[in-house]
């Protein structure tokens, strides 16, 4: 996913074009064809092993086209993996009010704060004040190179294991609902989904990843999706 010329600055987002529905969009592709991760290596002492002696890799997608003509603002997201008998990864959908992302899914997480000492004390912090989930719940594993949307947002993963007791309580000023999503599920390639946006001069490529939820459809997609992939890139090096 090589990013292409640049757009007019006043183009925001692709979730800003009227009329926008990332679930309409034409799908390019399934990587049904790449291996999924073995459960084996989702373990908690694998990714633990995995975060203390990392292999070489190349994330695959680390910059998405420029839209904003400013420069990148400094975010965190928790990838925060649930501890439970099959590991879970949590995930938001940010409130229809809010004015970038609505509706959307995402990590818990945001920009940095000037007090911040590290990316991962930001999402720490964002992740406390978003949903509630305290420190003392959280073993930090370390972080994916960062990824730099759309909208001028530097955005470091931050990798952690989460304990399943810990009780979480969404802002409800960000956040309209709390799931989980199988890991195993994340980390088959078979459930990730190549689209493609070309008009009017625009054009962008993502990742998307649909998870049906009982009787919700989690449409997960853009830099979620993106920071996702690169994810599966780390863990099948």
């Amino acid at each position: 996913m090589n990013p292409a010329p640049a757009v007019p600055p006043a183009i925001a987002s692709l979730s800003n074009l009227p009329g926008f529905d990332p679930r309409l969009a034409p799908v390019l592709g399934v990587d049904a064809h790449l291996p999924a991760v073995p459960r084996a290596a989702q373990t908690p002492q694998a990714l633990r092993a995995r975060f203390a002696h990392p292999p070489h890799w190349v994330p695959e997608v680390v910059l998405e086209k420029q839209l904003m003509g400013r420069a990148p603002t400094q975010a965190s997201v928790l990838l925060a993996i649930v501890l439970r008998e099959q590991p879970m990864v949590l995930l938001t959908e940010r409130t229809a009010h809010l004015s970038t992302h609505s509706g959307q899914v995402a990590f818990p997480g945001g920009r940095a704060d000037p007090q911040d000492a590290s990316a991962a004390d930001t999402a720490l912090r964002e992740a406390q004040e978003e949903v509630g989930l305290e420190r003392a719940f959280v073993e930090l594993l370390g972080t994916l190179p960062a990824y730099v949307t759309g909208t001028s947002f530097r955005i470091t993963p931050v990798v952690a294991l989460v304990q399943p007791d810990c009780r979480l309580l969404p802002n409800p000023c960000e956040v309209a609902d709390l799931f989980e999503v199988p890991l195993a599920f994340l980390l088959n390639p078979a459930n990730h989904r190549r689209h493609v946006y070309a008009r009017d001069g625009l054009h962008r490529e993502w990742f998307s990843m649909p998870y049906q939820d009982g009787d919700k459809n989690r449409y997960i997609w853009g830099a979620t999706a993106g920071m996702l992939r690169n994810f599966y890139r780390f863990m099948q090096a």
